[in-house]
């Protein structure tokens, strides 16, 4: 798909031929030969047409066979090229590319690093960001309306004028994409067609397509094992809960191992504590976090790195019938602590405390878990930023430098003393699982880190930015599969702390 060029040349066909132009930064050899080609007009139009440089503005003019390109795509870069340090600004411009070549139902594109960059030891990362942000913005969810016949159109080729191999980076950047979608296509999914067993189906494909050690946990050998808080939850569903275990071993010895924990809720009524029911058809995506994980999963899958990953998800619906969890309620986790259960839409934190447990016992040396936990955590940050909470700096600090680098801003919470008294406040059991509105987000995750118990844990509350009510250039209304990215960054360059 991806190709590398070297230089610029005007008898090349492309149906499509992209370059970055500023309003004061030094021209590209390349912009420089078609202004002169066009007789000036390019640099004339500059002056004349501020739009044309404005960030993020794309005008396109047809070559009306001055060159064996069709159109030219002129992207506003604003006063200069963009910087090493402006990564996530190049991410929004190539999205909007992307977008426009998907409209514009482009199959051949050419694009020009230099005018968009000058920075040599740059181009990887350009390369990079260049797949993932084409794969990202062509994302389209899929519906169950009667289709048309017409063939949906999609780049089959790109090349890249450049004066670095960097052909690998981009296709890494194309794999972290469509991972990403693929955690959009599972969250969009309505939950009918989406329960436990079919998400555990979904596992058994990844872990077939890319050869993981896979097993799923059944209803009987949970009740064995005691896993106490996850089938106290998926009692009040008829479908069946499932323990998904997902093993990749990029090393001789199963040691120094990153666990990656995410939240399966399939769907969740709120169980006894009903939701209100506004929006609560969008409640398909309680399961982001185990998207998240499976996307992941997949592009560890995909590149292979020198790493050993162990991903668990602990799948159920949250509904109510005669058997339904009660406020009140005193049940057993896995780790052997007692919860009193004071609200039954706290349940994200029930399960994902025995897939801790279970992480912990499988060989876990460190814990990341993901979850779609609590709407505090849209009031606290918005629907752009991920709230964390952390046991350990160190981690902590690993996990920041990788969505920093993947544009998936994440915010850590305090965790001071106080907060953690508030998880006793039960006068039955060791821990209350919804110990009221104050820090509601703080407290449900550090819920989830009495479970960790010591091991270097991160937790990451994508419940405000596992959805999006409004159409961006990266991705459409729905599922965003946030934290693919940032965890699969994260999982392919670790070696521990």
């Amino acid at each position: 798909m991806f190709e590398i060029k070297t230089r610029f040349n005007q008898h090349t066909h492309h149906e499509v031929l992209v370059v970055g132009i500023s309003e004061k930064g030094v021209d590209s050899e390349t912009f420089l030969k078609i202004d002169e080609i066009f007789n000036g007009e390019l640099s004339e139009l500059r002056k004349k047409n501020r739009k044309l440089t404005k960030r993020g503005e794309l005008t396109k003019i047809y070559t009306l066979g001055r060159l064996s390109t069709k159109v030219l795509y002129f992207v506003g870069l604003g006063e200069k090229q963009l910087s090493v340090e402006e990564s996530n600004e190049l991410r929004e411009l190539f999205a909007i590319v992307g977008k426009q070549v998907k409209q514009d139902r482009v199959s051949r594109m050419a694009i020009v690093f230099e005018s968009f960059c000058r920075e040599k030891d740059f181009e990887a990362t350009l390369a990079f960001i260049l797949g993932e942000s084409i794969a990202l913005s062509s994302y389209k969810v899929f519906d169950y309306k009667e289709k048309s016949n017409e063939v949906e159109m999609f780049l089959s080729d790109i090349t890249m004028y450049t004066s670095t191999d960097c052909k690998n980076d981009a296709e890494k950047g194309f794999v972290s994409g469509i991972s990403t979608n693929y955690a959009r296509d599972l969250v969009n999914r309505p939950g009918n067609l989406l329960t436990p067993s079919d998400l555990a189906d979904e596992a058994s494909i990844l872990a077939r397509n890319h050869e993981f050690e896979i097993d799923i946990i059944e209803k009987a050998e949970m009740e064995q094992i005691g896993m106490g808080a996850l089938l106290a939850v998926a009692a009040g569903s008829d479908q069946a809960p499932k323990m998904i275990v997902l093993k990749y071993q990029g090393k001789e010895e199963w040691t120094n191992v990153l666990g990656l924990v995410g939240k399966g809720l399939t769907f969740d009524s709120g169980g006894i504590s009903i939701k209100s029911r506004e929006n609560l058809h969008q409640m398909k995506m309680d399961m982001g976090g185990a998207a998240a994980v499976l996307g992941a999963m997949n592009v560890i899958g995909t590149l292979k790195p020198t790493v050993n990953v162990l991903a668990v998800i602990p799948a159920s619906e949250n509904l109510l019938n005669g058997s339904a969890l009660k406020p009140g309620d005193v049940i057993r986790s896995m780790n052997g602590k007692t919860i009193e259960v004071r609200n039954t839409d706290a349940e994200g934190r029930l399960i994902l405390a025995d897939g801790m447990t279970y992480a912990k016992q499988l060989g876990a040396n460190y814990l990341i878990d993901v979850a779609t936990l609590t709407g505090a955590v849209s009031v606290a940050l918005g629907d752009c930023t991920t709230g964390a909470v952390t046991n350990n700096q160190e981690l902590m600090s690993k996990v920041m430098k990788a969505s920093l680098e993947t544009g998936e801003w994440v915010w850590e919470f305090p965790t001071y003393k106080p907060y953690h008294e508030m998880l006793r406040t039960s006068d039955v059991a060791d821990l209350n699982n919804a110990p009221g509105r104050l820090a509601g987000s703080i407290t449900a995750g550090l819920f989830i880190g009495e479970f960790a118990e010591g091991t270097p844990w991160v937790h990451l509350d994508i419940a405000g930015t596992a959805w999006q009510t409004k159409e961006n250039n990266l991705g459409p209304i729905g599922g965003t599969g946030v934290m693919v990215r940032t965890i699969a960054n994260l999982a392919i360059k670790f070696e521990g702390i």
